[in-house]
């Protein structure tokens, strides 16, 4: 059984994102074929919540190899966009210390339907907790239009350029 929204999906419905590439830029440090968020669209400090989308395009650095003739976004590939969205948070927001946001594990992690080149994914990403401003964790949603795509939590935790 699929899981409620984590926040009301009308929020997706804004023609104006409140944060550009180029602003997601600023914060986060993946470029070119690893940048997988298109823009921040909701951002609700007080409830620690915020949305925001991939495009996927036909030029998706996976297209190639993932499944000639039946192009679909990899699983990992959802993960990081999610991954990605909770670390801008974590990141502008100053949750945890650090040079960056790295993976540190993922939990209850389902994909429900495939996504291909050519949809929106929008991305949902919720802090439930942080400890000791080492370590955030995220539930995380994936949706197309009112359907979800994947869903799960995750482990962000910091990590500095220098050991």
């Amino acid at each position: 059984m699929a899981s409620a929204p984590l926040c009301d999906l009308s929020v997706f419905q804004t023609a104006t994102p409140l944060f550009t590439l180029d602003d997601i830029r600023g914060v986060n440090p993946q470029r070119f074929e690893m940048e997988q968020l298109t823009a921040i669209v909701h951002v609700d400090q007080s409830q620690h919540l915020l949305a925001g989308y991939k495009q996927l395009t036909d030029q998706e650095f996976w297209i190639r190899g993932h499944m000639p003739g039946f192009a679909l976004m990899p699983g990992v590939v959802q993960c990081e966009a999610a991954a990605q969205l909770g670390g801008f948070y974590a990141r502008k927001y100053n949750l945890i210390g650090g040079d960056y946001l790295g993976f540190g594990g993922m939990n209850e992690v389902r994909f429900r339907k495939p996504v291909f080149p050519g949809m929106r994914l929008d991305l949902i990403a919720k802090v439930t907790r942080v400890m000791a401003r080492k370590l955030a964790q995220f539930d995380f949603q994936g949706w197309v239009g009112e359907e979800l795509m994947f869903e799960g939590q995750m482990l962000g935790v910091s990590v500095n350029r220098e050991g």
